[in-house]
């Protein structure tokens, strides 16, 4: 009798292994290694039952909003007779909606490396030397498959903590085009995960106003004055921030044609909307998008506006030049 695995266990192991290897599996290669099929399978072989199960497998993970991929024959796209399923990594994020005070931040960041410790069972790893052994090449390593925060900018954590301590702080802000760093002084008031990318909102002492600031802008320590505020202007900052970048996101939108079955296409049509003639997408900031947009190369025209392609077309010339000077 098969060795019988909790259903949970099974997802888990499902989506580890999906998400081990950029190629993707095909369906006879995970019922054959991933536990909770593997038992089965060893059993009986294909049957009609378990492929059911795979089919709902797939359904629930989808369900709770894990992109599950369906890849055809590398030949012929449409081709879905071998068809290859894989959980891409990069497209693996929390939702852009989602933010969290630093009190829950630094629970989220124990609880990952807990996570990240505890949740690579030895099922899963039996089942990632199995496909190994099938010739498929396995991204190492690959422990638990949750969303990353990525807190990573040198900015966060002593930002983090004048918003706690309610403490005016200073830093230097260079912004694109600018010549030089500027120093600003700042009650900082939330911190923002937006485009995942890490935004401080609060009130520009010198102006008086509120602003919003890109943290990898910053490009020096960022220190306490010793001056503090109120800490009820807290309440709420993290909402008033994140309205204020939506309105950002709904006056920038870019009109582009992509080409179909590319990594354009798939990294960009998870943010876009259809257009007449392309697709439309929103973006925050006009330098890192015309970045990203340059990055895809052929694969991308900008049509509108006419600034934003300008700054694509900057960066491709740059970098034809340099190949030139090189070569």
């Amino acid at each position: 009798m098969a060795e019988k695995i909790p259903p949970e266990e099974r997802l888990t192991n499902l989506v580890v292994a999906l998400m081990a290897t950029e190629i993707g599996l095909t369906k006879q290669q995970i019922l054959e290694s991933v536990s909770g099929y593997r038992q089965r399978y060893e059993q009986g072989g294909v049957t009609t039952a378990l492929e059911k199960m795979f089919e709902r497998d797939k359904d629930d993970l989808r369900a709770l909003g894990i992109p599950i991929e369906t890849l055809g024959d590398l030949a012929d796209p449409n081709d879905l007779r071998e068809a290859r399923y894989r959980v891409p990594q990069a497209e693996y994020d929390l939702p852009g909606d989602i933010t969290f005070t630093p009190a829950e931040l630094a629970v989220l960041s124990l609880a990952g490396t807990v996570w990240r410790e505890g949740s690579f069972s030895q099922d899963a790893r039996s089942g990632l030397r199995k496909i190994r052994a099938l010739g498929i090449d396995v991204d190492e390593p690959i422990i638990g498959f949750a969303p990353r925060l990525d807190l990573t900018a040198p900015a966060f954590a002593p930002l983090q903590q004048a918003i706690e301590n309610a403490d005016v702080v200073t830093f230097s802000y260079l912004k694109p085009g600018d010549a030089a760093a500027r120093l600003r002084r700042m009650k900082p008031l939330a911190l923002i995960d937006a485009e995942n990318r890490w935004h401080v909102y609060g009130i520009d002492v010198d102006i008086d106003e509120e602003r919003t600031f890109l943290l990898s802008r910053i490009v020096s320590d960022v220190t306490p004055t010793g001056e503090h505020f109120d800490a009820d202007l807290r309440a709420g900052a993290g909402e008033r921030g994140l309205a204020g970048l939506l309105e950002v996101l709904e006056r920038n939108i870019a009109h582009l044609e992509v080409n179909p079955g590319t990594e354009a296409a798939l990294r960009l049509s998870r943010r876009s909307r259809p257009a007449a003639r392309g697709i439309d997408v929103p973006y925050l900031d006009e330098s890192i998008f015309a970045d990203e947009l340059a990055s895809y190369g052929p694969e991308v025209r900008v049509i509108a506006p006419e600034r934003l392609r300008d700054a694509v077309i900057v960066r491709l010339r740059a970098v034809l030049e340099l190949h030139e000077a090189v070569n």
